[in-house]
């Protein structure tokens, strides 16, 4: 019963070990002859389970044992050399013959021929010497790997020496040793972590087996739990043995002791983080789980808030979580020295020793960006050349670790970070790589939050200027039209006409600059106006006869098919303005300028149409800079945003602008308002 504990056990590691194996993706020969030879180990041992198959006979222990060394040869002819494409490439070679013929012989000879035991234990002692000279062989080859190929070498050495025991003893007395082979299943799982060590250590063999450190953790606890209930099972087993017994009381009081140990094993935080501890810093190449640290990291950043305040603390704290520490301060670093931006839980006061020590711990990390820890300075002060700091005033300040934040090369602030009750970290070479990637991600996401709020400025003082450059516009127009009205005084003061149209048209002056100063004062957009029904010929008109009559050509509006459209009277009576003005000086007094209103053929669009004889454009200056504003070909006379005011409004109501012009010849803008 004892042996099918231990043969279960090892049934049971290696069919994890063989679907894990199973998982992996990347091809290669060594990976599909390990899984052949792994999944041969977990049929020999779950063979040998008498609870399940009955009682063993000697020739199906033979059979078996030869099989699975067959498979192990395989294996090892495998990793002599590397360059193999496929099985079929390790088989036809001549040496792996030769290594593959006693196993062969061994495995088929029972069924051919009557075979003495003592034969088969002969040639099982020859399979385990082969084995272990193929094993020196790999290892001699291995060369720079050999740290790498050493544990499957001590994993397959030992199992394959027990072997050879075990053979060695059964070929003397002429019988197999029955604890030997009890034995075999507790020694071969014992043994198996070598071979899971080698495989994630051995690169070239195209196998990644990830072992995260929680069930590491997990499976020690239940090996100290095991190692406790081993050590009941053999001082009960000694006093059995000499004759002794319990007692009653002893059983009681050992049962209690044995569960409350198991409960403070299982249960204790700072017995679990010693294992922890301890399993990080003998069982893995790595002392962080980079991975999971970096998910852990990103989600306490990405759950900030918008303010400063909420975004220095949230890195303040990504870098306490990243070493698992309690205390720290964050600083900025300003014109006037530095600040504080953020803190939790702070241990030491600002004093004149403290920010000494702060001053000078800034001013070596500007130079070279290194991390500091404070603890190796006071023990190893030659570690950090030409730093030199007040040894009693760093006692009294208590923070270990000053984490310097970069940019552009230079120092923008800095973390101290201190324990507390945690324990503390030594800063050898993982921790400062570590600490360096993690202090770039938390000093990008701060820098990143300050550009941001840099851009977000500048936005507003660039749609203020926008704005402004709006007004500036639209106060040139009543400009435009007061001079109007200056120019036709003299002719026409006397004219009642004249005089009530004056009036008319300072009064829509005085309403639209209250509009501009109210957006001045404001500081807003400009507003949107109340659409209604117009008559586009309507509005053009009185832009021609109260707006565009002090230029030269005079516009003629032409009206060949008219709706009414949806729009905002005094914007595209703006629209029509710029475009018209636009077309008067770029036409000479003898030319012409054109204002046709029609409608498209499906009579969902009504279209106007401004048509000159003048300069013209070529098709360069239209697509580059017609429509961009605060670019003008007036000089100091004109704002660059006429035309770019225009097609952005006529689009805003689902319309389009479009321009055909040619050098010397004139343009044409046409403007699409939908109807309806």
């Amino acid at each position: 019963m004892i042996s099918d504990i231990g043969y279960a056990l090892n049934s049971l590691a290696h069919l994890a070990l063989l679907l894990l194996l199973l998982t992996v993706r990347k091809p290669g020969v060594a990976k599909h002859l390990l899984v052949l030879a792994t999944a041969a180990t977990f049929l020999w041992s779950s063979s040998l389970i008498t609870s399940l198959f009955g009682p063993i006979s000697l020739s199906w222990l033979l059979s078996v044992d030869v099989l699975k060394q067959l498979a192990w040869l395989l294996f090892l002819a495998g990793c002599i050399h590397t360059s193999f494409n496929s099985i079929f490439d390790v088989l036809r070679r001549p040496v792996t013959l030769i290594i593959l013929a006693p196993a062969a012989i061994a495995l088929f000879a029972p069924y051919l021929l009557v075979v003495n035991p003592a034969w088969s234990f002969l040639v099982l002692i020859v399979l385990s010497l082969e084995v272990l000279v193929l094993l020196e062989v790999v290892y001699r080859q291995a060369g720079r790997e050999q740290w790498a190929f050493k544990p499957i070498i001590i994993y397959l050495g030992a199992t394959n020496l027990f072997e050879f025991v075990t053979y060695a003893n059964a070929t003397m007395i002429n019988q197999v040793e029955v604890g030997y082979i009890a034995a075999r299943g507790y020694i071969y799982f014992l043994l198996m972590p070598l071979l899971v060590i080698s495989i994630r250590r051995i690169h070239h063999w195209g196998i990644d087996i990830f072992i995260s450190r929680d069930v590491v953790l997990h499976s020690s606890l239940l090996l100290v739990a095991g190692g406790y209930l081993f050590v009941m099972a053999v001082v009960g087993y000694a006093i059995n043995y000499m004759g002794g017994n319990w007692g009653a009381t002893v059983q009681i009081i050992l049962v209690v002791m044995s569960f409350a140990l198991l409960a403070t094993v299982f249960l204790s935080n700072a017995f679990r983080t010693k294992i922890k501890v301890f399993i990080t810093k003998h069982f893995f190449a790595n002392q962080f789980d980079y991975r999971v640290e970096w998910v852990k990291l990103t989600k306490w950043l990405t759950r900030a808030g918008d303010a400063s305040s909420d975004v220095y603390h949230a890195g303040l704290t990504g870098m306490l979580n990243a070493v698992q520490y309690e205390s720290g301060m964050l600083f900025k670093v300003t014109q006037n020295g530095y600040e504080c931006v953020a803190e939790a839980s702070p241990i030491a006061k600002e004093n004149d020793d403290t920010c000494s020590t702060l001053e000078v711990l800034a001013r070596y990390s500007d130079k070279n960006g290194w991390i500091i820890d404070t603890d190796a300075y006071q023990v190893k002060p030659f570690d950090y050349e030409g730093l030199k700091l007040d040894r009693n005033a760093l006692k009294q300040w208590g923070y270990q670790l000053f984490v310097p934040f970069l940019k552009d090369g230079g120092l923008w602030g800095f973390a101290v970070l201190a324990s507390g009750d945690k324990e503390k970290i030594s800063l050898n070479w993982e921790v400062k790589d570590y600490l360096t990637a993690v202090s770039e991600q938390v000093g990008t996401y701060m820098q990143h939050h300050e550009a941001a709020q840099v851009v977000a400025e500048n936005a507003q003082f660039a749609a203020f200027n926008r704005m402004s450059a709006f007004v500036l516009h639209d106060l040139k127009n009543v400009l435009a039209q007061v001079d109007l009205i200056l120019a036709n005084a003299q002719q026409h003061k006397h004219n009642p006409e004249f005089i009530e149209d004056t009036f008319e048209t300072l009064e829509h002056t005085k309403a639209r600059m209250e509009k501009m100063l109210k957006q001045l004062t404001d500081k807003k957009a400009v507003e949107e106006g109340i659409n209604s029904e117009f008559l586009l010929s309507e509005i053009a008109n009185d832009v021609v006869s109260h707006r565009c009559s002090g230029l030269r050509p005079l516009p003629s509006v032409h009206v060949v098919k008219e709706s009414a459209v949806l729009v905002d009277r005094e914007k595209v009576a703006n629209v029509l303005y710029h475009l018209i003005s636009n077309a008067q000086q770029a036409t000479s007094d003898d030319g012409e300028v054109d204002v046709v209103i029609t409608a498209n053929s499906d009579s969902k669009t009504q279209l106007v149409m401004i048509e000159d004889t003048g300069t013209g454009m070529d098709k360069a200056f239209i697509e580059e800079r017609l429509f961009k504003p605060f670019d003008t070909t007036k000089g100091n006379a004109g704002m660059g945003i006429g035309a770019y005011d225009a097609k952005t409004y006529i689009e805003s109501i689902g319309g389009k602008l479009t321009v055909q012009s040619e050098p010397g010849r004139g343009s044409c803008f046409t403007l699409y308002f939908p109807i309806g």
